[in-house]
């Protein structure tokens, strides 16, 4: 089977729905017996002062959907995967919201685990996605301003 590179941008927030859903499509596939998952969620860190209370994520889409495919295939190769799936968030997240959802299936839990955390490592290194962290203190001073 040929695979080609897919859109793995998702406007905002990735939804629990959107989550729930990806898993609950599974069930009906009965050779996978291992899933991993992972969800990036946004902190409320602190910094410079204030606290983030969102995160702004743009990319260079093209660019990171090509790299995003070649990630894919050197991980379909390495481990017997039956599925995966990455989606990332584009443009305002807000804390406690899920930014990134990597979900990876195989008959067995090791193919599974390993592949999802080797994924999440190489998504986070090598695609060009950057994330502006919005502090509340701006939010602050630009509603003074207005």
């Amino acid at each position: 089977m040929t695979r080609k590179p897919k859109n793995i941008f998702v406007e905002g927030p990735i939804s629990s729905e959107k989550i729930a859903t990806s898993i609950q499509n599974h069930s009906s596939k009965t050779d996978i017996g291992a899933h991993s998952i992972f969800l990036g969620q946004i902190r409320a860190d602190e910094k410079e002062g204030s606290t983030v209370r969102a995160i702004d994520y743009t990319a260079y889409e093209d660019m990171a959907l090509e790299k995003a495919f070649e990630i894919r295939e050197a991980i379909f190769e390495k481990y017997p995967l039956t599925c995966m799936h990455i989606y990332h968030s584009l443009g305002e997240v807000k804390v406690g919201e899920i930014s990134l959802f990597v979900f990876t299936s195989s008959k067995h839990r090791k193919a599974a685990i390993n592949a999802c955390e080797e994924l999440v490592e190489r998504i986070k290194k090598e695609l060009p996605v950057w994330g502006k962290e919005l502090l509340e203190s701006e939010e602050a001073t630009w509603k003074e301003n207005t």
